[in-house]
């Protein structure tokens, strides 16, 4: 009978001793639950602080700042597209004269080696017409006396023009003063022609002149 007393009663210790323990942590979690809505409800609401309300006007401030910014940079950006549009249109005007410019000076250019071209064909004209009218007078003979092969030169002469009745010519040997007469003529009309050798001389009056044929 002692025996189960002691039993029944070290039981009952241990079932008081795990109550009182149960007890106890409740008790703990209560008192700490109200510790921190306590807390909770003292504690001062962080959006309502000068702090934050500086910072959220600052921020504010920065956000208009960069609108702003942004605004203007599109207004740049779009003066740009406008001042590079206009320098494109103007270098493509440049281009457009400078064409016009080097295509007048390369007409101007073949113009000039025309009328290089022309000059150069006038002169050689001339120079050929030079040429003729010096040969021609070369072998043009006047009124006078002259020696072959010092003053005119061997060949056949006849008169330019018609001759009238008072034209006389005559032939003679170089050096004979006239005396030694090969060949004379008053022809009194037409164009008459004379032969000469080196070692004559050539005496022709009123005939007009003379060409080498």
């Amino acid at each position: 009978m002692k025996v189960v007393d002691k039993a029944w009663t070290r039981a009952v210790g241990v079932a008081s001793n795990s109550k009182a323990r149960w007890i106890a942590a409740g008790v703990a979690a209560v008192v700490l639950f109200s510790g921190g809505a306590a807390v909770g409800a003292v504690l001062p609401d962080p959006t309502r602080s000068d702090e934050y309300v500086a910072l959220n006007e600052e921020n504010t401030e920065l956000d208009e700042s960069l609108a702003s910014m942004e605004e203007k940079y599109r207004g740049v950006r779009g003066k740009y597209a406008e001042l590079l549009t206009d320098i494109q249109d103007r270098e493509r005007a440049v281009d457009s004269e400078r064409k016009e410019i080097e295509e007048r000076e390369a007409a101007a250019a073949s113009a000039q080696e025309k009328v290089k071209a022309a000059e150069a064909a006038v002169k050689k004209r001339e120079d050929a017409v030079s040429g003729a009218e010096a040969k021609q007078a070369a072998n043009t003979v006047a009124e006078g006396t002259w020696t072959v092969g010092v003053d005119i030169e061997p060949g056949t002469y006849r008169t330019k023009e018609n001759v009238g009745s008072s034209c006389y010519w005559e032939i003679t040997t170089t050096g004979t003063n006239g005396d030694d007469i090969q060949a004379n003529d008053i022809p009194g009309g037409g164009r008459p022609s004379a032969t000469v050798v080196e070692g004559q001389d050539l005496t022709t009056r009123r005939c007009g002149a003379w060409q080498k044929q």
